[in-house]
């Protein structure tokens, strides 16, 4: 038994080490977390690198080949200010702001009751007239029979001459009845004629097809041709043809030399900013604008899109060529010096607060002085320009301001 339990026995060598080892070891370890807090704290408190940055950005390709640029408006080149020709009351309105009208379309309806009164007086004065020829026709028949057999009675000495000029009196009375009650007809025509005229001026129709931009006027207001009546409206509704919107833009007449009819164009709104539109020089209006020293160009839009409304704030880009349906996307592009080379790898630095990190791109075409970035960094992002060999990733840098 004794035996056995001495052959349990073991020494901890762990235990036995000398106090001198543990020492060492603990002081070693201090050592390694000094360091590394040195290491750390150089880091990210040295000196920062000053740095020159830029922001990755979005370019459309026309930009490479975009030879002047100008701002102007959007304005209807078909527009109306829709009123009516005779004074009266509106009693009935038929559309509203956005309210798209074809041709001829009913906009508004004014009081006009005593405008069909007339016309049903005239109508009524018509119906008289032919009557009145009717009658006049068979007066002048039943002249030309009495006529006719005193023409023959005289050649046998039977009547006499004065009862002969009598009947070719009566004969030739009744002519001129006849013309004068045709006469009569023609007049009462024409003013039934009229008074439809007025009639129809009481009905107000777009006079072509449009859109309504404003509604000036409503049921119970008093419209007149000039609006000179007190509390009177001039126009009724405001209306623009949408199919003819155009951007008008001032040109610089020192730049006339890039702007030529037909040229290409890209059309930017202030209101969508991220799209963009083609378009065409319409026209360049021939006459200068000697305040400004400028000249008027039309620029009209190539594809119709219901977005566009008159009176849009518009920059215009005069393209060298048109743009393919390719170049018509957005791009991602930075500034070429930002770009480092490693073989056939590239990469940027990116600036994350106050410090930068490499992150391998992807680059592809040249849009002037901009180079695309098919992959790595996102638009909105700064990069570091033109970077210093000394440059890591994770060493904190200075932006410097210019």
């Amino acid at each position: 038994m004794a035996d056995n339990d001495i052959s349990k026995l073991k020494i901890d060598r762990a235990l036995t080490l000398p106090a001198s080892s543990k020492r060492r070891q603990v002081f070693y370890l201090v050592i390694v977390v000094i360091a590394f807090i040195f290491t750390g704290t150089f880091y990210f408190m040295g000196p920062a690198v000053e740095v020159e940055v830029a922001t990755v950005s979005e370019i459309y390709p026309s930009q490479a080949f975009t030879l002047l640029n100008a701002s102007g408006y959007v304005v209807a080149q078909r527009k109306a200010a829709v009123a009516s020709k005779t004074t009266g009351r509106i009693v009935s309105v038929n559309v509203e702001e956005g309210n798209h009208v074809k041709k001829g379309d009913l906009i508004a309806r004014l009081e006009n009751e005593d405008v069909t009164a007339l016309r049903e007086q005239a109508k009524a004065n018509l119906d008289v007239a032919r009557a009145n020829v009717r009658k006049a026709q068979a007066e002048l028949h039943e002249a030309e029979v009495h006529f006719s057999r005193y023409k023959e009675l005289l050649k046998s000495e039977l009547v006499s001459k004065t009862d002969y000029d009598s009947a070719e009196a009566l004969y030739k009375k009744a002519n001129a009845s006849v013309a004068e009650a045709e006469a009569a007809v023609y007049a009462n025509d024409a003013a039934l004629n009229g008074a439809e005229v007025s009639l129809a001026y009481t009905f107000i129709r777009a006079p072509f097809d449009a859109v309504v931009l404003t509604k000036n006027a409503d049921i119970g207001d008093i419209v007149t041709p000039l609006g000179a009546a007190a509390n009177a409206k001039a126009a009724v509704v405001t209306i623009a043809d949408m199919g003819s919107l155009q951007v008008e833009a001032d040109v610089s007449e020192s730049n006339l030399q890039y702007v030529r009819l037909g040229q290409p164009c890209e059309i930017q709104l202030d209101a969508f900013p991220e799209v963009r539109f083609r378009g065409e020089v319409h026209m360049i209006v021939p006459t200068a604008d000697r305040s400004k020293a400028s000249v008027m160009i039309k620029i009209r839009f190539l594809d119709n899109d219901n977005r566009v409304l008159p009176e849009m704030s518009a920059k215009v880009a005069f393209l060298e060529r048109p743009v393919t349906s390719e170049e018509q996307k957005p791009r991602t592009a930075i500034n070429p010096s930002a770009v480092m080379h490693h073989g056939d790898k590239k990469s940027v630095f990116v600036v994350e607060n106050t410090h930068v990190v490499e992150v391998p791109v992807r680059t592809g075409s040249k849009f002037g002085d901009m180079i695309e970035i098919v992959s790595g960094v996102e638009a909105g992002e700064r990069v570091v320009l033109k970077p210093l060999e000394k440059l890591k990733s994770g060493v904190r840098v200075k932006v410097v301001e210019k």
